[in-house]
């Protein structure tokens, strides 16, 4: 059983954001998950379609290490996670002297695909 990983660290995209697109193509075959993040109108979509291409280069790759065929469309993503990365600061004036933060989120994306 082949299991190949990839994974996306300090992303600037919301945690929130980005687990709206990861629970759409959670337990999907690579070549569907491939169709929805392509039409998808987030733009969470297009790093997560990105680390899907790394995830199944990983695979082939693993799998000529190993001397195995195997079918790149007919790959399953086993898990996909979506940790918080690191938040940054940034302040704002506001009346009367008083300052208002804004938080830039960030994420951390792992995602394993299996035969």
């Amino acid at each position: 059983m082949l299991i190949a990983r990839a994974t996306l660290r300090n992303i600037r995209l919301s945690p929130r954001k980005a687990r709206l697109i990861a629970d759409s193509i959670r337990g999907k075959r690579v070549l569907d998950a491939r169709d929805i993040l392509q039409f998808s109108l987030q733009r969470a979509a297009e790093p997560v379609h990105k680390l899907l291409d790394s995830a199944v280069a990983n695979a082939e790759w693993k799998a000529r290490e190993e001397r195995r065929r195997i079918d790149s469309d007919e790959l399953i993503i086993k898990t996909i996670m979506v940790d918080e990365g690191r938040t940054f600061y940034r302040f704002q004036p506001m009346p009367r002297g008083r300052a208002g933060r804004i938080r830039h989120r960030s994420s951390h994306i792992t995602l394993t695909i299996t035969e």
